[in-house]
């Protein structure tokens, strides 16, 4: 009697045992499952990236054949191309036009339901792509990392309602995650820089909005990353930074460049925020906002007055000039900085698609080596150019962590990186007191409401 009983106790002991190692396994095999579904999307983020930014550069290399053997050309495309652009974009994708980031926060924030992913629907997002393509083709000031960003979210956000809809994997992710892993991890792959995706996706898109910054979804940002170096190489953007690490009395130079980016952008972020219709006399106004194509045509004029007083230097992305500059090279004429400002702000009041991103740098680079040519040599130009690019780009978005991070893995300039994030802290302060809300932010708020709008009438029309 005693023998049977310790039989059906061993017997028992044994399926307890056998049950609880199947649902470990099961739990292993669940893990295992969503871990590859996650490298997946992140795989998927990177290829598109990287398919963007290979078109990109052939946009940009077709612009500067025709615009340099067809002096007189930028005069007639610049008009045509822009009022073209424009009137597709507010016609046919009205989710698409400008940055592309303002769009994934206003995502970020609106509520679960119907009109949570209207901003960021798969098929309509991509048209980004071919878009930036035109814009750079014509001679426009964008760059393709702010869209890379729309993108990425976008297609993280496709794969994850995939998975979940068949119960493959994602189930305890939100979308508002998925949003934010496919966002930063296609910055992390725009600019082959892992741990700038990670910093922009906390500092930027989660700034304002309540997220779970999980194992998954940083794993996420920085798979999409580290994706790319491995195809790519872990190359930085721009050439290997060789310049300075520091200078005699420097902190009084980081306050320098770090006060004079911050107003430079301020006054970027301002003139940006307010349009082309927030800034023309009151008398004109109403015909500025009833002709948006014209106002594009017009600005295609401006557009191609700045190229030609600067060879060029303010279609595209501007990666040249950067480059020089960090070369050590002289920038001429001085004021390209400048023009490259007045040149993007010009290409985002027409509503076409394009990023801020690169140019904004390119902006940052010019002042950089505008001030180095007052100091007569006393500074190394390289050091006070990478100071500006991080204050500038701080400047312009509030964003002065992400800023100093994302110049130093672009440049590979580690040794500056304290310098760069004291600018950049300088910069966001000042140009917070000439625009008070961070432009991505108030960008994002206009396509919020946007959507409420077409929400609300669209629920009318149903009743």
């Amino acid at each position: 009697m005693q023998h049977d009983h310790t039989q059906t106790s061993f017997r028992a002991k044994m399926r307890f045992f056998i049950h609880k190692k199947l649902r470990q396994s099961n739990r292993i095999s669940r893990k295992s499952i969503e871990f590859t579904c996650l490298l997946i999307g992140a795989s998927l983020v990177a290829l598109f990236s990287l398919g963007f930014a290979k078109l990109a550069d052939i946009g940009l290399e077709w612009n500067t054949y025709w615009s340099t053997k067809y002096p007189i050309a930028p005069w007639i495309v610049l008009p045509l191309g822009l009022a073209l652009l424009a009137w597709f974009t507010s016609k046919y994708t009205p989710y698409v036009s400008g940055s592309g980031i303002p769009q994934v926060i206003a995502s970020l924030s609106l509520p679960y339901g119907a009109q949570k992913n209207r901003l960021l629907q798969f098929v309509q997002t991509l048209w980004k792509i071919p878009l930036t393509f035109f814009a750079m083709c014509i001679g426009a000031s964008v760059g393709r990392e702010g869209p890379s960003v729309q993108v990425g979210s976008a297609v993280m956000l496709a794969w994850g309602d995939l998975c979940r809809r068949y119960g493959i994997a994602f189930t305890g992710l939100s979308a508002n995650e998925l949003m934010a892993t496919g966002a930063g991890g296609g910055l992390a792959a725009a600019f082959n820089a892992p741990l700038a995706g990670v910093i922009f996706a906390i500092e930027e898109i989660g700034r304002g909005v309540l997220l779970r910054w999980e194992r998954r979804v940083l794993l996420g940002v920085l798979a999409a990353g580290f994706i790319l170096v491995a195809i790519q190489g872990n190359n930085p953007y721009f050439s290997q930074y060789h310049g300075a690490s520091q200078a005699e009395n420097m902190l009084i130079w980081v306050l320098i460049c770090g006060v004079v980016s911050g107003i430079f952008g301020g006054i970027f972020a301002k003139l940006l925020a307010k349009g082309a219709a927030g800034v023309c006399p009151q008398a004109i106004r109403g015909w500025v906002r009833r002709h948006p194509i014209m106002v594009a045509a017009i600005l295609g004029l401006i557009l191609a007055a700045l190229g030609a007083y600067t060879s060029g230097q303010t279609y595209g992305t501007g990666y040249h000039v950067v480059d020089n500059a960090l070369n050590g090279e002289r920038i001429s004429p001085e004021t390209v900085g400048i023009a490259k400002l007045f040149a993007t702000v010009g290409t985002y009041w027409t509503g076409i698609a394009g990023g801020i991103f690169t140019p904004s740098l390119t902006v940052g680079a010019g002042i950089g080596a505008q001030i180095a040519s007052f100091t007569g040599g006393i500074v190394d130009q390289r050091l006070l150019v990478l100071l500006c690019m991080a204050g500038f780009l701080a400047g312009a978005t509030q964003s002065p962590l992400t800023a100093s991070v994302v110049v130093m893995e672009m440049t590979g300039s580690q040794p500056v990186l304290i310098w760069s994030l004291i600018g950049a802290l300088i910069a966001s302060f000042v140009s917070r007191q000439i625009m008070p809300k961070p432009f991505y932010h108030f960008a994002a708020a206009r396509f919020r409401q946007r959507v409420r709008e077409e929400t609300k009438l669209e629920e009318a029309k149903n009743e």
